[in-house]
């Protein structure tokens, strides 16, 4: 059956007429009306045009959503409970979290990947270290006004970062920011690891304390269903095993033993191995086998836009510090949508074995390049 048109104009009509109810001081009964109605609307014919039947848990979070607008556009001063989603890889966490923060029509709202706030936070508090709250003073910088802040992907490996996130999470709810995140985990399995998850215990009695936890569940991943992401750079790059010399030729890639580039990131030195404009190559060794760091990749990312990784191993026998650079690696190139080429030796479910944490979603988003294998 052929998608029906998009409704943007009744959309588009609720909105105004949104608007001009608070303008005009009509009662607030209405505004929450049709903001809910808005929120509705929205999910109902972005999953019809994409294709997707909503799940029952799908539904219940878009039915909570609705709430949580109906309070933020009524003439109330109270903040919504904050929102935390989690479910396995592909279960529409995302889709949720960005259909929320586009139709929500206010202007103080900020949607980031947790990634690039944290690397974000991290560097503003080093500008301010000597001020007495170089967080707070971080925070106004960061955020400004946000009523509304959106965190995907939201997930703790580092003792260090969980210390902060802690401090971070109380200061987000005293400044009555709606905070909405994404994870894979549910609250109890943030920070796994036996040495310190008692130490992050604070934060996820916060977590469920000052938000609404939901599971969004599902029996499939809508990943791997149909290529519905035509418009996504990082769907179109390629997978490429077992890397020939002719592969390479064809795709324009360089050799296995190109010579090492230094390539300033930051004030540090990296090694590439192809810097052509906005294209560039490493080996795996060159950015997860070093000392690298999330914001790196941001930096790396902010001036180029065709990535080669080359020397794909088998990742999980690689050490667990390895696996986790190259997750988060692929986590940063995932969501700054670049073109991405990987070369390994070995078919893609070879080389990705393994169970390090999130290395499923790894294996999800990787999924979706496209394979290209030399014939036998």
């Amino acid at each position: 059956m052929p998608a029906r048109p998009p409704k943007q104009s009744r959309l588009s009509h609720r909105w105004a007429v949104l608007r001009r109810l608070f303008g005009k001081g009509f009662p607030a009964s209405a505004g929450h009306d049709i903001a809910g109605v808005t929120i509705r609307d929205y999910f109902r014919d972005k999953a019809h045009r994409q294709g997707y039947t909503l799940s029952r848990s799908q539904q219940q979070v878009i039915d909570c959503m609705a709430q949580q607008a109906s309070v933020l556009l009524g003439d109330s001063k109270h903040t919504p409970p904050s929102l935390y989603l989690y479910g396995a890889v592909g279960r529409g966490k995302s889709w949720l979290l960005d259909g929320f923060f586009q139709a929500l029509p206010i202007t103080r709202k900020r949607r980031l990947h947790f990634h690039q706030f944290f690397a974000q936070l991290h560097e503003g508090m080093f500008r301010h270290r000597q001020q007495e709250d170089a967080l707070e003073i971080t925070l106004d910088e960061l955020l400004l006004d946000c009523q509304v802040l959106c965190f995907d992907e939201f997930h703790v490996h580092d003792i260090g970062d969980a210390m902060l996130i802690t401090r971070l999470f109380k200061a987000l709810f005293k400044r009555r920011i709606m905070l909405l995140v994404t994870s894979n985990y549910a609250p109890e399995g943030l920070l796994p690891n036996p040495l310190y998850h008692a130490r992050f215990k604070p934060v996820i009695e916060l977590i469920n304390t000052r938000m609404q936890v939901m599971e969004v569940g599902g029996a499939h991943d809508y990943r791997t269903l149909n290529r519905q992401h035509a418009h996504q750079v990082f769907t179109q790059g390629h997978y490429v095993w077992p890397a020939t010399p002719a592969q390479r030729k064809a795709l324009n890639l360089p050799p296995p033993d190109a010579p090492a580039l230094a390539l300033a990131v930051g004030n540090r030195q990296l090694q590439a191995r192809l810097c052509e404009g906005r294209r560039v190559g490493f080996t795996f060794n060159d950015l997860c086998e070093q000392p690298t760091a999330v914001i790196d990749y941001l930096q790396l990312c902010e001036r180029f836009d065709q990535w080669i990784i080359d020397g794909l191993p088998q990742v999980g026998e690689c050490p667990i510090a390895v696996q986790q650079r190259f997750i988060n690696l692929i986590d940063v190139l995932y969501d700054q949508d670049k073109h991405l080429t990987l070369l390994g030796r070995l078919p893609p479910g070879q080389s990705l074995e393994g169970n390090a944490v999130d290395l499923a979603r790894t294996r999800s988003r990787l999924g979706q390049l496209q394979e290209i294998h030399a014939p036998s």
